[in-house]
């Protein structure tokens, strides 16, 4: 039995005090958002509770399904490696970025060379692509999407483009054929629909084409701060796209609490089983409780 926690959207905070020039770009937008809504709706020591309970229960991995950061300000970036360096060792833990952590022109890179540890597959690759990259733990394949770009103003969209689609269908194939579940992280949800146009992803068609073609196990995601499944047509029958919560979103908040999913993966090729329970933040504000369970695959 391998167990796979998956928490998203942490908006690592609070926000420190900006200087009029880091607000000279589209970072102008966000901390005003930041100080109308946001700031009052997260933080607290919700995060904390969330990790305590996951340490606890003790997960084989721990994927991270971007947005670490709010406004990708370098003390922030610089403050979320701390963050990850205290998880119990990299080997364990697996991110790709969210749209908030490429908030700017050259965030993304400083992300990826800050979190390198955490987002990378383990052979260094020799194309100087960073995704997707590829993890191997017991027998299942973890597969890290980046659909994080800097956008314009007001705009929150993701971008999944035909070189990375490329890569990915390869690395679908051929963990397909090696037997392996394989587990695809990215940032944005892959589903016509789930979110306003102005936060959707660019290329989900790609997306779904490498899907169809070579198929996977699970697809986890964040970006919507909802706890939704979806299913994507795949090789041989349908995959649940699954997304979660903001893990630091107090209770009352217009989206829902905290959340962290747990999912069990037993079997082999042609005979998964998978299933998912859901923990959220109870109205107490410090307890989380098992809320939801679903067989996604199998019987």
């Amino acid at each position: 039995m391998f167990t796979l926690a998956h928490i998203s959207d942490v908006h690592l905070g609070p926000l420190p005090d900006l200087t009029f020039l880091e607000l000279l770009s589209k970072r102008i937008t966000g901390y005003v958002n930041w100080r109308r809504n946001r700031g009052k709706q997260l933080f607290g020591n919700t995060l904390e509770r969330l990790l305590e309970e996951i340490v606890t229960a003790q997960p084989s991995h721990l994927a991270i399904t971007g947005d670490l950061v709010n406004l990708a300000l370098n003390f922030e970036m610089d403050a979320a490696a701390q963050w990850l360096h205290a998880f119990h060792r990299p080997h364990d833990v697996s991110v790709v970025p969210g749209n908030h952590d490429a908030y700017v022109p050259g965030a993304l890179d400083t992300a990826v060379k800050l979190w390198k540890p955490w987002m990378s597959g383990d052979t260094p690759r020799d194309d100087q692509h960073v995704f997707p990259y590829l993890r191997v733990r017991q027998n299942v394949a973890l597969i890290g999407v980046s659909t994080a770009t800097a956008s314009p103003p007001f705009m929150a969209s993701g971008y999944f483009g035909p070189n990375q689609a490329r890569r990915f269908e390869r690395l679908l194939k051929e963990t397909g054929e090696r037997g392996l579940f394989r587990v695809v992280m990215i940032h944005h949800p892959p589903i016509r629909g789930a979110t306003p146009n102005y936060k959707r992803m660019i290329g989900i068609r790609r997306f779904h084409a490498a899907m169809h073609m070579d198929g996977a196990e699970l697809v986890l995601h964040g970006h919507t701060h909802l706890n939704t499944t979806h299913w994507i047509q795949g090789h041989n029958g349908r995959v649940p796209a699954v997304g979660i919560a903001a893990g630091s979103q107090s209770f009352g908040g217009r989206k829902p609490p905290a959340a962290y999913n747990m999912f069990h993966i037993d079997g082999e090729k042609g005979r998964w089983s998978l299933r998912k329970e859901r923990f959220s933040l109870e109205a107490d504000g410090d307890t989380f409780s098992r809320d939801h369970e679903e067989v996604l695959l199998g019987p």
